[in-house]
């Protein structure tokens, strides 16, 4: 699987204030990716330089090999939803995104257009003021924009953000729907939305990268599994002799964490073995799950 955007050592100053601090992290082709962090973090920033919004104070930016500080660089290349993006509010919607879609030399600006507000569910606001929309209705006319043409690289800037769960919901679908033929990158603080979404993620704190990772790596979903207990007397010293079992603890009295190495057994080997000897000995369960939460392991790390 190729690169599809290359971030190398890169920092961003605001006179003496560093934003962003010796970046670097990759994204394949075909993923979707987070951007993650606290107020502060310097996502933001990342995503305006990725978009050649801002240029870099150090370091270098490749987005399918082109450098987003050249102007004109990334058209046909990337598509992008800004946050809290504003329509002008007197244009109509159809001929705002035609005439967008001509900025960007697509062929048939009109058919673009239409074939974009099908995407999001909005074909009925071709004639409609943008002015005259509600948030939800203009923020999906926005993502419209973001998609139209199809580029292969399509950058969200907090996508779902002030949505209602319906219209996030379908938002989220549509994400789904591009991955895999369009390489996606998602700046949000919707933890449990990134954590659905992404195939891995980069975690920012103060401008520095704290990690950059696989999803399944991020949440140990490739090694750790989780038994809540109802009540029983959980065998530790025995579930630590299970094959692949690294190591198996209580971390509350209702929360056993069981770590394993999934080179030597598969997860859902050891996990169906963990839950029979819980039950021969009369251990009652709630649930089981895999991994740990995103929000659980970034608040770790920051």
């Amino acid at each position: 699987m190729s690169v599809a955007i290359d971030i190398r050592n890169v920092s961003k100053h605001f006179g003496h204030k560093v934003a962003v601090n010796n970046v670097s992290f990759m994204v394949q082709e075909g993923h979707c990716y987070g951007l993650i962090g606290p107020n502060g973090a310097g996502k933001t920033t990342t995503f305006s330089m990725m978009c050649g919004f801002l240029h870099p104070s150090a370091g270098e930016i490749r987005i399918l090999g082109a450098d987003p500080s050249v102007p004109g660089a990334l058209k046909g290349k990337v598509g992008v939803l800004p946050q809290d993006a504003v329509l002008p509010p007197n244009w109509k919607v159809g001929e705002l995104l035609a005439h967008w879609a001509r900025l960007s030399e697509l062929s048939n600006p009109d058919d673009a257009s239409r074939q974009a507000l099908e995407r999001v569910g909005l074909p009925e606001t071709w004639s409609v003021a943008a002015g005259a929309m509600s948030h939800g209705m203009a923020k999906r006319v926005a993502m419209a924009q973001a998609i139209m043409g199809a580029p292969p690289v399509i950058l969200l800037d907090e996508p779902t953000a002030g949505l209602d769960p319906k219209i996030a919901a379908s938002v989220r679908t549509l994400i789904r729907e591009l991955k895999g033929k369009h390489t996606v990158v998602v700046s949000s603080h919707n933890l449990q939305e990134l954590e659905e979404l992404c195939d891995a993620t980069a975690l920012l704190d103060k401008g520095n990268l704290v990690t950059a990772a696989s999803m399944a790596d991020m949440t140990g979903t490739q090694g750790e599994f989780r038994v809540l207990l109802a009540s029983g007397e959980v065998p530790l010293e025995v579930l630590r002799t299970l094959k692949g079992c690294r190591e198996a603890r209580l971390e509350s009295p209702t929360l056993l964490v069981v770590h394993f190495d999934s080179t030597v057994s598969a997860p859902e080997d050891i996990i169906t073995q963990t839950v029979a000897l819980l039950a021969q000995r009369g251990v009652k369960l709630l649930g089981v799950t895999r991994g740990q939460r995103l929000e659980e392991r970034v608040l770790k790390l920051t």
